[in-house]
């Protein structure tokens, strides 16, 4: 079989800044809100009639804002990644700069028992799933090593 290399799940949801891996999400120049996934189209907010934006790398840390398993496996477009399913902790982040939360799957090895509200959360960068073309690559999210971000 060929080694192919890592590939990421779902274009433009992830960038890098000197190696690191980062959100991409985008900002309202008229109002400053910001969005992720990122937004080009027009500004959500309801006393901004704006239609431009900037895109940027987001906050890799937060804190802990909600959190929940995902007891029932996903229908597709979800990819199973264990026969039969083992179900995942799912965190909400606040993200430390921008003060908008982000959902997404907790890191290999981190469940329920694992987290507390409030505590503080670092973005990773683990595989989904892999399949024939290689490792398909998402964001996820691990408690910060001491409790501070």
């Amino acid at each position: 079989m060929t080694e192919t290399a890592p590939r990421h799940a779902l274009d433009g949801y992830l960038t890098e800044v000197d190696g690191v891996p980062h959100l991409l999400g985008s900002r309202c120049t008229g109002c400053g809100t910001y969005y992720f996934p990122r937004l080009d189209s027009f500004c959500r907010h309801p006393d901004c009639d704006s239609e431009t934006f900037e895109d940027l790398p987001l906050s890799r840390t937060g804190r802990l804002w909600s959190y929940t398993n995902a007891a029932y496996q996903p229908p597709p477009p979800y990819v199973p990644v264990s026969d039969p399913y083992e179900p995942f902790a799912i965190a909400a982040v606040e993200l430390d700069g921008e003060r908008m939360v982000v959902l997404g799957q907790c890191a290999a090895g981190t469940g329920l028992a694992d987290l507390e509200v409030g505590m503080a959360m670092e973005l990773v960068v683990e595989a989904l799933y892999t399949d024939d073309d290689g490792e398909a690559l998402i964001w996820k999210w691990r408690p910060v090593a001491g409790g501070t971000a």
